[in-house]
């Protein structure tokens, strides 16, 4: 009687799919000489371009620049805004056959910010032939400096649960790609205060970076590239907007908000509260600075017996002093951030795995482009100096090593 009952509920069961899915099914599979080869087509398509571009990109070459900073550094990051404006590097990709068939892709740089031990330094990767290129502009603007290539610290790291622990993770903005986040210019920087008087956002970040000791390590990597309108406009197949486009958006919006009825009239007025005059007019100085796609990737790395995890708060917190609730900020996201329960990693296998994959990324300096593809955002030159700036005295981290002090020159057999 039982087994009577149960074959009825599955004949129901299996009803609609008799008379809904078969027939579908057969209609599908009757034209299997339209999608099978456009499904193969597509693949094969999407390997060989990756392939291609993995090919090129091995056979550029890469370079690591490290730069040693003098103790008299006076000037404002609108000098690193500067050599920010030649970094906006758009050639190598202009033809179907550059970008699809030979797997050219632009030139990308990574800016670093970096504790051994305690020890704060800054480098630079890129490809080697733009070598000549970043040294005369860094040169240009900060005459003093020191530039060396130096072997790539992170390669001989390996994430290994019975000697270090690490973590680590990407970031995000929390708000549209349209607000900027808190710049230099907002700190007063950009009129050249003097020392006692500077406020430079990137001190807190260094004190974070300068206060870890032995045995522990702090990376911290800004990937760039030159933004161009390459992202889908919604709604069409083939149509593409930039970002200004969404900035302007974002601007007529703020000004709708703020208009209201008329008090006892029929007209309506327009009342913008300070707040968000300084949100418009800070959107409308972005709208005519050099954009950046830009992804950002933080690891902590230390010996098991000294790992501290309050700097893993250090880590996701080192961008507060960029932040603002009236503009944008930064958030964590992507990496080692979603296992806040022993059920949903058994025995830390997915965590080990997402472990190796971050340091992979960081060492490959990957993100636009596979084996290592992540969401990015945009950040224009001013944004992107604030971040990334050779601070001046008034950042006194005392584990931030400094040369002595000289006038000099910069290299005669730099190009010019």
């Amino acid at each position: 009687m039982h087994f009577a009952m149960i074959r009825v509920m599955f004949d129901a069961f299996l009803e609609p799919l008799r008379i809904y899915l078969l027939p579908t099914l057969t209609v599908v599979f009757s034209f299997w000489y339209i999608w099978l080869p456009a499904m193969f087509i597509m693949g094969f398509w999407h390997i060989w371009v990756n392939f291609k571009r993995r090919e090129f990109h091995f056979n550029q070459g890469f370079v690591l620049l490290e730069m040693r900073l003098p103790k008299d550094i006076s000037k404002s990051p609108a000098a690193m805004e500067a050599v920010l404006n030649h970094f906006y590097q758009t050639a190598g990709e202009a033809t179907f056959i550059d970008r699809y068939i030979n797997g050219k892709t632009r030139a990308w740089f990574s800016l670093e910010l970096v504790s051994i031990e305690g020890q704060v330094r800054f480098f630079i990767w890129s490809r080697k032939n733009l070598r000549n290129l970043i040294e005369a502009q860094l040169y240009a603007q900060y005459p003093s400096i020191e530039i060396h290539e130096v072997p790539d610290y992170a390669l001989p790291v390996v994430s290994d649960p019975s000697t270090n622990t690490m973590w680590g993770c990407e970031f995000d903005l929390t708000k549209p790609d349209a607000y900027p986040i808190k710049t230099y210019i907002d700190y007063g920087l950009d009129r050249d205060p003097d020392e006692e008087f500077k406020i430079d956002p990137l001190a807190s970040l260094t004190e974070y970076l300068g206060s870890i000791g032995r045995g522990e390590q702090i990376w911290i990597q800004i990937i760039i590239r030159a933004h161009k309108k390459e992202r889908k406009k919604a709604g069409t197949w083939f149509g593409t907007v930039d970002w200004t486009d969404d900035a302007k958006k974002e601007i007529e919006k703020l000004r709708k908000q703020s208009i209201i009825d008329s008090e006892g009239e029929k007209s309506r007025v327009s009342v913008l509260t300070e707040g968000t005059k300084d949100t418009i007019a800070a959107i409308e100085r972005s709208i005519g600075k050099t954009p950046f796609d830009c992804g950002i990737r933080g690891i902590y790395i230390a010996d098991k017996d000294v790992f501290n995890p309050i700097n893993i708060t250090g880590l996701t917190g080192a961008f507060k002093s960029f932040s603002s609730q009236d503009h944008n900020g930064f958030k964590p996201a992507r990496g080692l951030t979603g296992f806040d329960y022993p059920w949903q990693d058994y025995a830390d296998i997915r965590k080990n795995k997402k472990k190796a994959d971050l340091l992979d990324a960081y060492k490959r300096r990957s993100y636009f482009h596979l084996p290592a593809a992540s969401p990015s955002f945009v950040l224009t030159n001013e944004e992107v100096a604030t971040l990334y700036h050779f601070p001046g005295q008034s950042v006194a981290t005392p584990t931030f090593t400094r040369i002595p002090s000289r006038k000099a020159e910069a290299p005669s057999n730099l190009p010019i």
